[in-house]
C-alpha cells in the first residue's frame, strides 16, 4: 500500500542583497543580488544554545549558514551582505521589533525598539564597480601611490581573526587589527601584485593619512545595510544610533 502522506513545506524567504550580486563573479550563485532563508524552527534555536559555538564566537555564523537555503559558499559572502542576512534571519526567526537599551548623551540608559523592517540598504555608486569584479582603484592622496584594493567577505574576515590571534601569542601587548586587515584589503601597490610587497608597503610605507583616507573611501563605497536606530530627540539632530549586535539579537532570553 502507497503512502500517500505528503511531507509538510518550511517556509521560506528571497532576501535582496546590498550588494545587488554586481561584485560577484556570474558563475557565482551570489551574483544573482538574491538569496533564499528558511525561517528559523526549534533545530535552529539549538544552534543559539550551543555552549561550542558560543565559546567560539562562531554561533551567528553558525546560525545563519544553517538559514541559508540557496547553494552558496558562506566564506564568498561580503560583509555587507552578510548584515543584510543576519538582520533578514532576526526578522524570519522573532518578528521585526527588536528591543535595546542605549546611554543617551546624558549617561542615562533609555530603552528603544525598532523595526527591522525599515533598516535601509546603504545608497551606492554602481558607476564605480565593475560588474563581477571586487576590486577598486584608490589614489593615496598625501603619498600619491595608487593601489588597488577589495572588499573583505566573510573569508577574509576568518583569515584575518587567525593571522591576528597568532601574531598576539608571539606579542600578546602589541595590537595588530588595523595593518593586518589593510594587508587583505589592498591587492596592489602601483601595479605590483606581489603579496610579499603588499604587506612591506603596509609596514614601512603607508602613511596613516593615507590609511585612514582608504579607510573612509571604503567604507563610502561598501554595499551594506544601515544597522542603525534614530531616536526621536532633538539632542541627536538625525545622528543614528548603531544597533548592538549579539546573541541577544536574536534571542533576547539568552543572557548573554
Amino acid at each position: 500500500m502507497e503512502n500517500n502522506v505528503t511531507k509538510p513545506k518550511f517556509p521560506t524567504e528571497i532576501v535582496d542583497l546590498p550588494s545587488k550580486g554586481l561584485l560577484y563573479p556570474k558563475e557565482n550563485p551570489l551574483s544573482s543580488g538574491k538569496i533564499e532563508m528558511k525561517y528559523m524552527s526549534a533545530r535552529e534555536e539549538d544552534i543559539l544554545t550551543n555552549a561550542n559555538y558560543i565559546k567560539q564566537g562562531t554561533v551567528i555564523d553558525k546560525l545563519l549558514q544553517a538559514l541559508i537555503i540557496s547553494p552558496i559558499s558562506y566564506d564568498d559572502l561580503l560583509i555587507g551582505d552578510k548584515n543584510a542576512i543576519l538582520v533578514a534571519a532576526r526578522i524570519l526567526g522573532y518578528g521585526k521589533d527588536y528591543q535595546f537599551t542605549y546611554k543617551n548623551k546624558q549617561g542615562y540608559e533609555v530603552e528603544a525598539t525598532v523595526d527591522l523592517t525599515t533598516l535601509n540598504d546603504k545608497e551606492i555608486n554602481e558607476t564605480l564597480f565593475k560588474p563581477g569584479v571586487n576590486e577598486f582603484t584608490f589614489n593615496l592622496p598625501h603619498s600619491d601611490n595608487t593601489i588597488t584594493f577589495k572588499l573583505l567577505t566573510h573569508g577574509d574576515e576568518k583569515k584575518i581573526e587567525a593571522e591576528i590571534k597568532g601574531l598576539q601569542k608571539l606579542n600578546p601587548t602589541a595590537s595588530y587589527d588595523v595593518t593586518t586587515r589593510l594587508k587583505y584589503m589592498i591587492t596592489s601597490v602601483n601595479g605590483n601584485r606581489d603579496a610579499k610587497a603588499v604587506r612591506e608597503f603596509v609596514d614601512t610605507f603607508l602613511t596613516a593619512r593615507d590609511a585612514r583616507a582608504l579607510r573612509e573611501y571604503y567604507v563610502k563605497i561598501q554595499p551594506d545595510i544601515e544597522i542603525k536606530y534614530y531616536p526621536e530627540d532633538e539632542n541627536y539632530a538625525g545622528e543614528g544610533i548603531d544597533i548592538p549586535i549579539s546573541l541577544n539579537f536574536f534571542w533576547p532570553d539568552s543572557g548573554v
